[in-house]
């Protein structure tokens, strides 16, 4: 018999979840959502109760708490996804302490069974699920006895056709041994981490039969909305530099809106890469970023900028700015610290799909890795490869500055090895003639393109960025002979 059962995936409405569970959570599944205290386990499974309630298909949530009913809404109508009108007409509470005092398993199954029978639910919770155990096992009722009682549980239900959720509060080392891991078709695992007074939470699918999961730990916060996941970025393995549009740089340009910068490129930077602008502070990083998002808007492409060290008003010209406003370009103001970059791609993509952007600018790196939690600063380089990829396989431009402390003997393109994640860099110097600090520009490497060699000075004026003469033309550096006149005066142009 080839006859293939199709099980329905629920959408959970927790915003990331879906991801993770790799489409939706099985119907008629016996999960449980597990985690140490505080890792926001009530918050999650109330969050999916009332995205996935119905009166057609309600959900009844036992509890064994001393206030439950009281302290269960009291927090959670605090959130957006609570609903009162929803309360007593599709979503139940019941207590099981009565039952807890009795300390039989038995006695708490027939009254889970009994209300099922009464209310017919769709979905049922049952929190805290290990407080039944500790409650029961301490009176003498051994590990066989919880063992059966899971397995009749989760046989009533399915029998029932409920999806089931059990919630408890696990520590790693009682994951192997406990019955309820075995039985459960799904395990959602919480955490939060302490690291250098940074607080990171962490999600993970564990198991979940019958359809692929998303792999590794997730980030997620929970704020005035709830839980929000962020699926970390994972590369396909079999993806390649030419499947985001690099196989030949020549299929389309974009200009960067500085004349003479686009011939240096080989005729722009080629569509769908990404380019990393280095360079010592006050060398024209930003002004370059924001010559580039204004060439996009010129041209009708929309762009995103996330900004890490400047708020919008201090990072802008009068011109970015109006495009803002009209929202030709849009704006990820992200200098709250203990980012993860996770959060950060979500941001972008999300911006990116809703904008149709063709361009992004990521200023700066510099900025990004000191705003991330330190347990994803010690990661940097790998997340941001991810990261770039994932935004790079969508098909935008993207454009990274970088800071990079000015040595005059030293040539680097990355304060942190990063340089190997671009598919093209630029760099800005200071350099001194004739006892003046002057700025140049080269353009290091395109990928599959032929670019000039050439180290050229470049102004900063009201019109922005101007390249001048090829450091060439300035003969007299190197010997300590005065500069031509001929070539000084063409510095500003």
């Amino acid at each position: 018999m080839n006859a293939k059962v199709n099980i329905r995936r629920l959408k959970t409405g927790v915003p990331g979840l879906d991801n993770l569970l790799g489409g939706g959570l099985p119907e008629f599944s016996f999960n449980l959502i597990a985690g140490s205290p505080g890792t926001g386990k009530t918050t999650l499974a109330h969050q999916i109760m009332f995205g996935l309630a119905t009166p057609a298909s309600p959900a009844l949530f036992f509890t064994v708490l001393g206030e439950p009913t009281l302290k269960m809404l009291r927090y959670q109508q605090q959130f957006p996804f609570f609903d009162a009108e929803k309360i007593n007409k599709s979503i139940r509470y019941f207590n099981l302490s009565i039952e807890l005092v009795e300390g039989n398993f038995d006695r708490v199954l027939k009254s889970i069974i009994e209300e099922v029978k009464k209310y017919q639910p769709g979905f049922v919770f049952v929190d805290s699920f290990r407080s039944i155990v500790h409650a029961i096992m301490d009176k003498t009722q051994g590990e066989a006895a919880l063992e059966r009682f899971v397995q009749q549980l989760g046989v009533h239900m399915a029998t029932w056709q409920a999806t089931t959720f059990l919630i408890g509060e696990y520590l790693v080392p009682e994951a192997g041994s406990s019955p309820v891991f075995t039985i459960a078709d799904g395990i959602v695992w919480m955490a939060q981490n302490l690291h250098r007074n940074s607080l990171v939470r962490k999600i993970q699918v564990v198991k979940i039969r019958g359809q692929e999961q998303a792999p590794g730990l997730h980030t997620f916060r929970i704020s005035d909305n709830g839980i929000q996941i962020y699926p970390r970025a994972i590369i396909n393995a079999g993806a390649s530099s030419d499947a985001a549009g690099k196989g030949n740089a020549g299929e389309g340009r974009v200009a960067m809106g500085i004349p003479g910068l686009d011939a240096m490129m080989g005729g722009g930077l080629p569509s769908g890469y990404s380019l990393l602008v280095v360079g010592p502070s006050g060398s024209g990083k930003t002004i370059l970023a924001t010559e580039f998002l204004t060439e996009g808007a010129k041209r009708g492409e929309t762009g995103v900028i996330a900004a890490f060290e400047k708020s919008p008003s201090q990072l802008l010209s009068n011109q970015l700015s109006a495009l803002i406003k009209s929202r030709q370009v849009g704006v990820i103001e992200t200098r709250a610290l203990d980012l993860s970059i996770d959060q950060t791609l979500h941001d972008l993509t999300e911006m990116i799909t809703r904008t149709n952007a063709k361009r992004v600018v990521i200023d700066s790196l510099s900025g990004f890795e000191l705003a991330l939690a330190p347990e994803f600063q010690e990661d940097f380089r790998a997340s941001l490869y991810r990261m770039i990829a994932e935004l790079t396989s969508i098909g935008v431009t993207i454009l990274m500055t970088s800071e990079l402390e000015d040595r005059y003997t030293d040539l680097r393109f990355s304060p942190f090895g990063s340089a190997f994640l671009a598919d093209a860099i630029i760099v800005q110097r200071y350099i001194e003639i004739n006892g003046e600090f002057k700025r140049a520009i080269s353009v290091v490497k395109v990928r599959g393109s032929q670019h000039s060699k050439q180290i050229r000075l470049f102004d900063i004026n009201d019109d922005g960025i101007v390249l001048g003469a090829p450091l060439s033309d300035y003969t007299g550096i190197m010997t300590g002979r005065p500069v031509p006149s001929s070539a000084n005066s063409r510095t500003g142009q």
